[in-house]
Parts: structure tokens; sequence; C-alpha cells
């Protein structure tokens, strides 16, 4: 028998390889994820949980926080000089989607 990975010989009762330490016999596709693995978290606006547009609900399931700290900051945010927390909440309302 021989390893799949490396293509080092093994034994035909080995289980793993020595050279490369790949399990044998078990083929698994080169991109796969192991089976425990969570989905990837996508940013979006929540909808159900908005006040103005889901913004806030949004970022705090992402950073997976409270929804009041991420509205608190994000008052902050517009309370800055320049504006920067209402220009970023306003690119945010155009460009994420919907969830």
């Amino acid at each position: 028998m021989f390893c799949t990975q490396c293509g080092a010989r093994l034994d035909d009762s080995a289980r793993f390889c020595t050279s490369c330490g790949r399990p044998v016999g078990i083929e698994q596709p080169p991109n796969a994820s192991p089976p425990n693995a969570s989905p990837p978290r996508r940013l979006r606006r929540i909808i159900a949980q908005k006040k103005i547009a889901g913004i806030c609900a949004g970022f705090a399931e992402y950073f997976d926080t409270d929804i009041t700290l991420m509205r608190v900051i994000w008052v902050a945010l517009l309370l800055l000089p320049p504006q920067l927390g209402l220009i970023a909440y306003i690119v945010c309302w155009v460009v994420l989607p919907k969830g």
C-alpha cells in the first residue's frame, strides 16, 4: 500500500503514513473542512432587530457583542468631529445585504 499524499510505501495494517502523518484509507477532498467547523460569519443587516436600518444588529452579531453596546459605539462614532460615524453608517446601509 502507498500513501496518496507523499507516495511512501506503507504496511497494509497502517492507519497513518510514517512520512507525512496523513490518515490512510480515508479519501478526503482537498478543500474539505472539518465536520464540526462552523460556517463563516457574514456581515449583514438584520431587519428583524432594526431601529433604523439594522446596521448595529448586524455588527453586534458579527462581532458577537451586545446590541446595546454596539449602538453606543455607533453613537460615539457619530459624535466624532468629521462625522465619520454618519458616513460609515450610510455606506453600510447601502452596501450591506439584508439578512
